[in-house]
């Protein structure tokens, strides 16, 4: 698992990050995946385009 790809460890609540990819559904289960290494279980991804870039977006949910 490579941490920097997928940097739950240092998000807060609220926060996410961009995984630009040509196999996004594949980078949307193995994120998810990592996240529950982390601990993060409020983790969701949505797939998109970003800057005219296809790709996965990973955050948390912010707080209730």
């Amino acid at each position: 698992m490579k941490s920097l790809r997928y940097p739950w460890i240092k998000l807060d609540k609220g926060q996410g990050f961009f995984i630009p990819c040509l196999d996004p559904e594949t980078v949307r289960v193995e994120g998810l995946k990592a996240s529950v290494r982390y601990r993060v279980f409020d983790a969701k991804a949505k797939i998109g385009i970003k800057n005219g870039l296809l790709g996965v977006q990973f955050y948390r949910r912010p707080r209730a």
